[in-house]
């Protein structure tokens, strides 16, 4: 048994041939992945309607990046230790005041270097120099 034929209307004969480097075949290649489509109706939609919704991941992989998640870890270890102690009926005293005061301004301090290396990424580290 065979599949029935689509109406005249609906079948698509007419071919467009269009040649990509590797890098713009890659990239349309991920997109349609990412939007649930075949390759082939990707292109159709993004030529007919110009506008295909797809979700884009951008991915670093830089050294400073990396030691500052490091920090955030370290960080939020210390201040799990502190929220604990208080749960627990700890006192609050000059000392643990001046730790929490501490991991606060470390968390500042990062804080400050995401924004400027964000500024740096997109080119204007001079609006969260401020």
């Amino acid at each position: 048994m065979t599949r029935p034929k689509k109406e005249k209307e609906m079948s698509r004969n007419q071919r467009i041939t269009v040649r990509f480097t590797d890098t713009e075949f890659a990239i349309i290649e991920n997109a349609a992945k990412q939007a649930n489509l075949s390759l082939a109706a990707y292109v159709r939609t993004q030529t007919l309607k110009g506008n295909v919704h797809t979700k884009i991941e951008i991915v670093a992989d830089v050294p400073e990046i990396k030691s500052l998640l490091a920090e955030f870890g370290k960080i939020g270890s210390n201040l799990n230790q502190i929220a604990k102690y208080f749960n627990q009926g700890g006192i609050l005293s000059q000392e643990m005041r001046g730790e929490i005061n501490k991991r606060l301004r470390n968390l500042y301090e990062m804080k400050y270097k995401v924004m400027e290396m964000a500024g740096d990424f997109r080119g204007n580290t001079e609006t969260y120099r401020k």
